[in-house]
């Protein structure tokens, strides 16, 4: 099955019949993007009014906005995965029914070509990752889109130039998200059947432990026992791995933006092109910009692992 095969069945058997939940979290993610922008540009009148006009009108209403904006940015956050929650835990309840159904039901000669252990770890280790993808991948794709989109319209509302800069370094976080991705599809693959064969083995395991005891193999038993769960440990460890990776190259790249951006707006402030408070808000803008930005650069790895695991559920 192509990718796009398996985004056409994923949506038809199991996300369309939670589509009005995930529209009311798309709800919830634009009163987050909405709320997270009011944030950053409420700092720009904060600054101007308050400390450079020291005009004490606004001294009460601006801190009471800034709190609104916190504790709506806070509920629409919590109401907007709490609803995707329920979602990811009956898509996966279905496809775990489903692929029961199907197995109850099937020839025992299919059965036998593939061992009990591998369905298993398909029904717990795959699932959970197609789980996440119909999820926590629909939920950050909504959520920290908007948000980014609200915060650039900040960032370009206080000064166009140095929005302009900000956009440029972001296409790199991009690519080397989609280096690490093509990257996190074999990993995850190769765990998968790391996973499948310690639960093959740890079902003849449980199943001839009185033969173990007879012939006295406990031993043998141990160091194989440890020979399977050290290869899934290293498969799950480089999948972390991968997804670290991110860390240091989004710091870098956000280092080199906030070094490039402060020089850039010295010589702005001196030919007069760029106020105090245009900065600050600007600056707030950008840094809140950095999560969302982290969180659909890893959103790659995410779709790639949940499209593996599809791809050895949906023919079962």
């Amino acid at each position: 099955m192509n990718k796009t095969d398996i985004y056409k069945r994923l949506y038809k058997d199991y996300s369309k019949k939670y589509l009005d939940k995930i529209i009311l979290s798309a709800f919830f993610s634009i009163l987050v993007a909405g709320s997270t922008s009011a944030i950053a540009w409420l700092l720009d009148p904060a600054i101007k009014k308050l400390f450079i006009e020291k005009d004490q009108s606004l001294i009460f209403f601006i801190p009471l906005m800034i709190i609104f904006a916190f504790t709506t940015k806070g509920l629409s956050l919590y109401y907007a995965k709490a609803t995707m929650i329920g979602v990811g835990e009956s898509i996966k309840k279905k496809l775990q029914f489903d692929m029961v159904n199907t197995l109850v039901g099937t020839d025992t000669q299919i059965i036998d070509k593939k061992h009990s252990g591998k369905f298993i770890s398909n029904l717990t280790y795959d699932v959970t990752h197609i789980t996440n993808l119909l999820s926590n991948a629909i939920l950050t794709l909504f959520k920290d889109s908007l948000t980014l989109i609200g915060l650039l319209f900040v960032m370009f509302l206080q000064n166009w130039k140095l929005a302009l800069i900000s956009i440029v370094l972001i296409p790199f976080a991009s690519i080397s998200a989609r280096t690490l991705g093509k990257r996190i599809n074999k990993v995850a693959t190769e765990a998968q059947q790391k996973s499948g064969f310690l639960t093959t083995y740890l079902v003849e395991l449980f199943k001839n432990h009185k033969l173990i005891k007879i012939f006295q193999k406990e031993e043998y038993e141990k160091d194989r026992a440890d020979k399977h769960l050290n290869q899934l440990k290293e498969k799950n460890q480089k999948i972390q791995t991968v997804f670290v990776r991110m860390s240091p190259i989004m710091e870098t790249l956000t280092g080199i933006m906030i070094a490039i951006l402060i020089f850039y707006s010295g010589k702005l402030m001196a030919k007069d092109e760029l106020d105090i408070n245009n900065f600050f808000s600007f600056l707030a803008a950008m840094m809140l910009a950095y999560q969302p930005v982290r969180a659909l650069s890893t959103l790659n790895m995410v779709l790639n692992q949940g499209l593996s695991a599809a791809s050895r559920i949906l023919p079962i």
